[in-house]
C-alpha cells in the first residue's frame, strides 16, 4: 500500500460524541410539537444523515420546517454542553499532522453545526478542510463529498483513507472508491459495517496511528 498523505475523517460517532446533545435537541422539538418522545437508542439508529432526515419520519410535512428551525436553535447550545471527543482523538491528530498527513472532514452534519463542534472541541486547527452535505448536491452515502475533497487536494485515492462509523460511510467510500477505516461503537453494529466489505474494522479510533505508519 502507497503511503497515506490524506485522511478524511467523519464527525459524529468517530472523532466526536454527540449523542446526547442530539437526543436532547431531538426530543426537545418533539415536546415543543406535541409528539412522543423517542429513546436514545433509536435516535442513535437514525443519526448520519443530517438533521433534516433526522426529523422527518417524526414530523408532518407540514411542521418540518418549524420542526428544524426548532432543533437547530437549541442544537447551538445542547452541542456545547453536551458533546465530547472519544479518548486519543486529540492526541492522534497531533500524531498524523506531526507524520505529515493531511486531515479533512467529511460530514452530514450541516456546516454551522460542525464548526460549533470542531471550535468547541479545540480541534478545529488539525484540519486542512471542512466539507459538509449541505455545500453539496448529494450528502453521504454519494460519493461526491470525498470526491471534492480529494480533488482539492490532488492526491491519488490510493494514498488515502476515509475514516467514518456508519453503513453510509462504508458504502461512500466504497463508492469513491477509496480505503475506508470503519470505528465500530458508532450508529451501526460491527456486522452491519462488515456486510459492506470495508478495507478495515477498528473498535477504537486511536488505533488508525499504527496503521498510517
Amino acid at each position: 500500500m502507497e503511503k497515506i498523505k490524506l485522511i478524511i475523517f467523519d464527525l459524529d460517532g468517530t472523532l466526536v460524541n454527540a449523542y446526547a446533545a442530539i437526543e436532547k435537541s431531538f426530543n426537545y422539538v418533539m415536546r415543543a410539537l406535541g409528539l412522543k418522545t423517542q429513546s436514545e437508542t433509536s435516535i442513535r439508529r437514525a443519526v448520519g444523515w443530517g438533521d433534516v432526515n433526522l426529523l422527518k419520519p417524526y414530523v408532518s410535512k407540514q411542521d418540518l420546517d418549524r420542526a428544524l428551525s426548532l432543533y437547530r436553535k437549541h442544537h447551538k447550545h445542547s452541542l456545547l454542553k453536551h458533546s465530547r471527543l472519544y479518548p486519543h482523538v486529540r492526541f492522534l491528530l497531533r500524531r498524523l499532522k506531526t507524520g505529515g498527513c493531511k486531515l479533512a472532514i467529511a460530514s452530514n452534519r450541516p456546516t454551522e453545526f460542525s464548526l460549533i463542534l470542531l471550535k468547541h472541541l479545540r480541534i478545529l486547527n488539525y484540519f486542512d478542510y471542512v466539507l459538509c452535505a449541505d455545500k453539496l448536491k448529494h450528502g453521504k452515502p454519494n460519493p461526491e463529498i470525498l470526491n471534492k475533497i480529494i480533488k482539492r487536494f490532488a492526491f491519488k485515492k490510493s494514498q488515502v483513507f476515509y475514516v467514518g462509523d456508519m453503513i453510509i460511510d462504508a458504502q461512500a467510500g466504497r463508492r469513491a472508491r477509496v480505503n475506508t477505516v470503519i470505528v465500530t461503537g458508532g450508529s451501526s453494529s460491527r456486522f452491519e459495517i462488515k456486510k459492506e466489505g470495508p478495507f478495515k474494522i477498528i473498535s477504537k479510533v486511536g488505533q488508525l496511528a499504527k496503521m498510517v505508519e
